[in-house]
C-alpha cells in the first residue's frame, strides 16, 4: 500500500491526539534521579554489549526519538553524565511532562523539540546513540521513519529500537478491533474507547481467552487509563514478525548487531533435547533460526535490538597477550557490588567466587588484566567468563 503525505499527516495527527489526551508513559515525576537502570540506555554498557569493549569516548550526542513523557530521556541523561541529549516527540502535552520530569530530577543536559521522526533531518549534526522505543510501530510508514533516523546516526554509532511482535500480542489485536467496532463513529474519541474497552473486559466470561491473557500479562499496568489507551485504542499500530522485522532493518541500511535479549534467541533452549533436530538447524541461517524460535515459543510481545552505522569495531580477546594488556573496569550496570552475589547488567543473579570478587575490586580503570592477575590465583579463562557475563569492560592497550 502506497501512503500519501496526506495519509501520513492524518495518522500523525491522530497519534498526537491520543498522547495529548493520555500523555505516555504515565510514570510519576520524582525530585531525584530515577531508581535503578536500564543498561540499554547506558552508553558504556550498550557499547560493550555490541562490540566487546569500552567505547573510546563518552562525550557523545544522544537522540531519544519519540521521547513521550521523558521516562527514557531522563535515564539517558542520568546514566550518561558526559553526554548531551535531545528528545523529540509529536505530542505537546507529553513534551510538557518530559520537560518537567527532567527539570525536577536534575537531568539538565537535555533539550526537547516538538518534531516528527520524519522531520528529524531538521536537527543539526549527527548522533552517536539513537534510542527509539515504542515509536516506529506507530508510524504510518515505519520504513520512512527508520531511514530518516539512520541518516542521523554517526559512523560507528548505535541505534536501539523496540517494536511490537504480532505473535505475543494476538489477543491485544483482537480487543483493539472489537473496541473499534463498538465505537463506530466515535472511533478517535480515546476516552470513549477506554470506557468501551473496560466495559468489554467487565462483561466477558472469566475463562475468555482475551481476559485470561490480560490478567496474565497486562492487568497491573493497565489499571492506568494511559496504559490501557496506549494498548487498546491506539489509532495506528503495526506488529512485526521476524520476517517483516528484518525487512524493516534491511530498509534502514544499517547493520543488525543483535537482539538485546540473546538468551531468548538460542534454539537449543527449545530443541536441545533432540540432537537430530539440532543438527537440522545448523544450516538454517540466523534469520530462519529466529523465525523458528518465535514459531515454537510465540510469547514474543516485542523485539528489542541494536543496529549500527558502520564501521563498528568488534573486539577480539582470543589472544592471551591482548587480554593481559587490556585495562578492565566494572560494568556500571551492576547492582549489589561489592558482594559475592550481585545482579548483572540484565538484573540476573551472579554468584562470584572469592577470587572473582577480588579481581573485580581491583578493576580500577588503570591496572591491566595481567597486572591484576600477577598477584592472584585467578586464571585468564575466568576473566574471559567475567567478560562474557558483561561484568567487566575492557579497553585495548
Amino acid at each position: 500500500m502506497i501512503l500519501t503525505m496526506s495519509d501520513s499527516q492524518t495518522v500523525s495527527a491522530a497519534v498526537a491526539k491520543l498522547y495529548n489526551t493520555y500523555p505516555f508513559p504515565p510514570e510519576p515525576l520524582l525530585d531525584e534521579p530515577p531508581p535503578g537502570y536500564n543498561w540499554r540506555w547506558n552508553w558504556l554498557a550498550a557499547y560493550n554489549f555490541c562490540t566487546g569493549q569500552k567505547p573510546q569516548k563518552q562525550d557523545i550526542r544522544i537522540l531519544d526519538a519519540g521521547c513521550g513523557t521523558g521516562v527514557g530521556t531522563e535515564y539517558l541523561v542520568h546514566l550518561n553524565p558526559a553526554a548531551s541529549v535531545v528528545g523529540i516527540d509529536l505530542s505537546t502535552k507529553a513534551l510538557e511532562v518530559a520537560q518537567e520530569r527532567c527539570q525536577r530530577s536534575g537531568a539538565n543536559r537535555v533539550e526537547f523539540h516538538h518534531l516528527s521522526l520524519y522531520d528529524v533531518e531538521q536537527l543539526p549534526g549527527e548522533f552517536d546513540f539513537i534510542n527509539c522505543v515504542g515509536v516506529l510501530h506507530h508510524l504510518s510508514d515505519p520504513i520512512r521513519g527508520i531511514q530518516a533516523l539512520a541518516k542521523k546516526l554517526a559512523p560507528g554509532g548505535l541505534m536501539h529500537i523496540f517494536v511490537y511482535g504480532e505473535l505475543g500480542r494476538w489477543e491485544i489485536q483482537l480487543m483493539q478491533k472489537a473496541i473499534a467496532l463498538l465505537q463506530g463513529d466515535k472511533r478517535g474519541d480515546y476516552r470513549d474507547g477506554v470506557q468501551v474497552g473496560r466495559q468489554i473486559f467487565a462483561s466477558l466470561p472469566e475463562k475468555n481467552r482475551i481476559v485470561k491473557r490480560e490478567r496474565e500479562r497486562w492487568s497491573l499496568e493497565n489499571q492506568r487509563d494511559e496504559n490501557f489507551a496506549d494498548m487498546y485504542v491506539h489509532p495506528q499500530e503495526i506488529d512485526y514478525n521476524i520476517e517483516t522485522l528484518f525487512e524493516l532493518i534491511d530498509a534502514s541500511g544499517l547493520d543488525f548487531v543483535g537482539f538485546s535479549n540473546p538468551g531468548f534467541w538460542q534454539i537449543d533452549r527449545l530443541l536441545g533435547k533432540a540432537p537430530e533436530l539440532m543438527e537440522r538447524t545448523q544450516g538454517l541461517g540466523d534469520r530462519v533460526s529466529y523465525r523458528l524460535i518465535e514459531l515454537l515459543d510465540p510469547e514474543v510481545t516485542h523485539y528489542e535490538l541494536f543496529l549500527s552505522c558502520p564501521p563498528l569495531p568488534k573486539a577480539d580477546w582470543s589472544a592471551d597477550d591482548a587480554m593481559l594488556a587490556a585495562i578492565p573496569e566494572r560494568n556500571p550496570c551492576i547492582d549489589g557490588f561489592p558482594s559475592q552475589c550481585v545482579f548483572n547488567y540484565d538484573y540476573q543473579i551472579v554468584n562470584l567466587s572469592p577470587l572473582e570478587l577480588e579481581f573485580l575490586q581491583k578493576c580500577d580503570g588503570h591496572s591491566t588484566v595481567g597486572g591484576i592477575l600477577a598477584g592472584s590465583q585467578l586464571g585468564l579463562d575466568a576473566v574471559r567468563t567475567l567478560l562474557k557475563q558483561q561484568l567487566i569492560l575492557l579497553t585495548p592497550s
